[in-house]
This record gives C-alpha cells, sequence and structure tokens, in this order.
C-alpha cells in the first residue's frame, strides 16, 4: 500500500512539472520533481527506522516467525516482480533523467535487496531454527535503507537550493568558454539544475571594437558546445555580452545593495 502511494504521489509530480511555463511560474514546475524526491526519501528513511525498531524488538521479545514456507514462495515471487520493475524503471531514469523516476527506482531496488535478504534469512530460518536471523537481517536491511534514502534526499535539496551543476560539468563550461578565441574573459557564471534543464548564466567579455554579429556567431559555438556536454538534457543558457570586464561593478552594486 506505501509502494502504491508513493507511486501515484510520484505519477502527478511528475504530470505536474511537464506543464509549461507560464505567467504564475516563469521557468516552469520542474522543481516539484526534486521536491517530490525528498518526500518519497523521506518516507524511505522512515519505513526503514521503522523496520531497524521491529528488528530490535523481534530481538528482545524472541517472536517466532510462523508460516515460514509460505513465507519462501512469497518473497520469491515478489522478488522477481520487483527486480523486473527495477530494471524497467532504471531505463527510463536514464533515458528520461527524471529524478522522481529515479528516486522510484532507488525505493524498489531498497526492496528488491530487502527481498532477497529476506529471503535468504527464511531459508536459513527454515533449515536451522535461527530465529535470531530475522532480526539481525532486518538490522542490515534498515541500516541500507536509510543511508541509501539520505543520497536521495541530498540530491533533492540540493536541486530546490539551486546547487551548480556538477564540477566536471562546470570545469568543462569553463573551458570551452577559455577557448573561444574572441572571449578576452568571463565573470557571473552561475549553474543550477531544475527537473531535467541544466541553466547556465554567465557574462562573456568581448574587445569593444567587435561586431554584434561576430559576438553573437562566438557565442552561439560557446552554447553548442556546451550543449555537446550532455546532448540528451535540456540546455536553458542566459550569455550576456560586454564590451569591457564590468565584474567589478557587479561587486560595488552588490555591496550597495
Amino acid at each position: 500500500m506505501l509502494d502504491l502511494i508513493v507511486s501515484a504521489f510520484n505519477y502527478f509530480a511528475i504530470k505536474k512539472s511537464e506543464t509549461p511555463p507560464d505567467e504564475r511560474f516563469n521557468y516552469g514546475r520542474g522543481k516539484i520533481e526534486a521536491l517530490a524526491a525528498v518526500i518519497e526519501g523521506t518516507i524511505i528513511s522512515i519505513s526503514g527506522i521503522y523496520i531497524f525498531y521491529s528488528a530490535i524488538k523481534k530481538a528482545f521479545l524472541g517472536t517466532p516467525t510462523l508460516h515460514v514456507n509460505s513465507a519462501i514462495w512469497a518473497m520469491g515471487i515478489s522478488l522477481v516482480i520487483t527486480l523486473v520493475l527495477v530494471l524497467f524503471l532504471r531505463f527510463v531514469s536514464k533515458k528520461s533523467g527524471s529524478l522522481v523516476i529515479k528516486s522510484d527506482a532507488l525505493h524498489y531496488q531498497t526492496d528488491v535487496l530487502s527481498n532477497g535478504a529476506i529471503l535468504l534469512s527464511l531459508i536459513v530460518l527454515h533449515v536451522s531454527r535461527f530465529e535470531l536471523i530475522d532480526s539481525i537481517t532486518g538490522i542490515a536491511i534498515a541500516i541500507y535503507i536509510i543511508y541509501s534514502a539520505f543520497g536521495l534526499i541530498k540530491e533533492g535539496v540540493y536541486i530546490l537550493l539551486d546547487a551548480a551543476l556538477d564540477e566536471n560539468i562546470v570545469k568543462k563550461i569553463i573551458s570551452i568558454i577559455n577557448n573561444e578565441p574572441v572571449v578576452n574573459s568571463f565573470h557571473n557564471l552561475k549553474t543550477r539544475k531544475s527537473a531535467h534543464t541544466n541553466y547556465v548564466d554567465v557574462h562573456l567579455v568581448f574587445n569593444s571594437q567587435i561586431s554584434l554579429m561576430d559576438a553573437h556567431e562566438a557565442t552561439d559555438r560557446i552554447e553548442d558546445a556546451i550543449r555537446a556536454i550532455a546532448p540528451d538534457e535540456m540546455w536553458n543558457m542566459n550569455i550576456h555580452l560586454d564590451p569591457y570586464d564590468d565584474s567589478g561593478m557587479d561587486d560595488k552594486n552588490l555591496n550597495q545593495s
């Protein structure tokens, strides 16, 4: 039921995030995906904490595991179905770049590992009647789930806070700008990500005598090279053309404000 509710929530999050920009949301609603990923990561963490609590409780109370044979069949079938679902979600995640689908893939990936570990512990329990194996497996699963969810929450929060793009991508952008011969320098380089779109803002400094056409063509070359870094992703670039380096003026205006 929890999986059904979370996946249904993610479906509506994806539908909303793909709504085109309008007068109210000029940049679209792409961050809904990051928000959904944070919520799902939190739910996964809570489920991990509950599993940890249940495992500790069972270890101390020594509650016997009933219907072991039925449980083995149930977990075996669940493992196969969930594995197929995870493979499909990971394929779609890589193809679409959707953080929501990535979070759903992680969600069900933890289920695959959990189901596998539970199936193994049930087999050991069936053979040896070593009841403590269930609690040990539960604790290990809970720690893994919480650890995995933390990475998901962190990624979602970074997007919500407009964190810069990956360091390697930023270095490639800087190299592309520096390799353009008619660009003297640049400043105010800012990057961020929202849903499937990478945003780049930068000021390029040209010789004051350059024609607008030449400066525009150089900017087009830079934009094409940046898009080639990740051609399957969407890029939104705002490049400002300067006839001289006014970065000091930007700092002055910032201090005055």
